[in-house]
């Protein structure tokens, strides 16, 4: 996507590959997993992702908008959507009105275009807070991240470029506020506890900060001229790096979708074709990282087997192993791969039909 648009090149050098992924069950539980390690190089990849700092990627897309001659920039806050059937009328906050045959909703969980759009959602709560920081460490990570399961929540270390990475730590509410009342020295050993000091000494970068967790899911993700991308259109828990992949997703769909009615691109066949592309792939990865979350918050000893066995099942099964890497990098490829590769038929030319 990123190549697509031209700003790769600017970006790749604050990019880290992401080349392997670790499960770590740190939980104290009567049933515990294997260490589980996904390895790009299982399914000839290079890397299963590049992680990129969001200051940086959103410098170099600010800057690609800015270049483009067919991008007009409006810095006013949208105060009303109105519906009018062949379109959408826009007001901003000063009192100008855009008229537009599709808005495309990336104003975040809380979206005023997709309430607008009567579009309903469902949505739930966890008790856990995710604690977010970077740091800096003293030993290399070796492009590999690692997800350690507790039972509160996942704590993931994601790596950055150089002896950097960054972390998200989901823990009780209560635990936050005590983690982010720490010092930053006493803060970076209690990191350093929790990975085992398998980075080394650690300083942070930047002072942590705190969100609480919850889950969003519409009925729809397109209707009334609006298409609903990133956090208007699925929020879950940070398990996995779904989220940003998932929205990168929802604009390649978009694109594709809009090409089958240039004309009207808000059209009901642009809205069909794209609620009928997304809904799988999206209830999938909401469905899967919202299953795994609360099996590890469930203290009973039939989720705990069943998790212990899948991901057991994972660690010694390649076959299985590389189906969910690659379903993880592109829906429906793992599939393609399990599939047996049919025979052409040979080609006959001579004007008869072979029966």
């Amino acid at each position: 996507l990123l190549e697509g648009l031209g700003v790769w090149p600017d970006i790749e050098p604050e990019a880290a590959a992401l080349a392997s992924m670790r499960i770590v069950d740190a939980t104290r539980r009567l049933v515990r997993s294997p260490v589980v390690t996904f390895r790009a190089g299982e399914i000839d990849e290079a890397a299963f992702g590049y992680n990129i700092p969001n200051a940086v990627l959103n410098e170099k897309l600010s800057e690609a908008v800015a270049r483009n001659p067919n991008i007009q920039r409006i810095n006013a806050p949208v105060i009303e959507y109105r519906h009018n059937g062949d379109h959408v009328t826009v007001t901003l906050s000063g009192g100008d009105t855009l008229h537009t045959r599709l808005v495309v909703a990336a104003d975040g969980r809380n979206s005023m275009a997709r309430e607008a759009a009567g579009i309903r959602t469902r949505r739930w709560s966890y008790p856990q807070t995710a604690v977010v920081l970077s740091f800096s460490h003293t030993v290399d990570h070796e492009n590999i991240s690692t997800e350690f399961h507790t039972e509160e929540g996942p704590f993931t270390q994601v790596p950055l470029k150089g002896r950097r990475s960054s972390l998200v730590w989901v823990v009780n509410p209560g635990r936050a506020e005590t983690l982010l009342a720490l010092d930053d020295a006493t803060l970076a050993r209690r990191i350093e506890d929790m990975m085992q000091s398998m980075l080394g000494k650690i300083e942070l970068e930047i002072k942590p900060q705190a969100w609480p967790l919850s889950g969003l899911v519409p009925h729809v993700f397109a209707a009334r001229r609006t298409i609903l991308i990133g956090e208007a259109a699925h929020v879950f828990p940070p398990i996995g790096a779904q989220g940003l992949n998932l929205g990168s997703r929802d604009v390649e769909t978009l694109v594709k979708a809009i090409e089958s009615d240039p004309a009207d691109p808000g059209s009901d066949r642009v809205i069909r074709a794209y609620d009928r592309a997304r809904r799988p792939d999206i209830l999938a990865r909401t469905g899967s990282v919202d299953a795994l979350n609360r099996s590890l918050l469930s203290g009973m000893l039939p989720a705990q087997i069943v998790r212990g066995v899948g991901l057991e099942m994972l660690r010694s099964f390649a076959p299985l192993r590389a189906f969910f890497m690659r379903e993880g990098l592109r829906p429906g490829s793992g599939f393609s791969h399990l599939l047996p590769k049919l025979p052409r038929l040979p080609h006959r030319d001579d004007g008869k039909r072979s029966s």
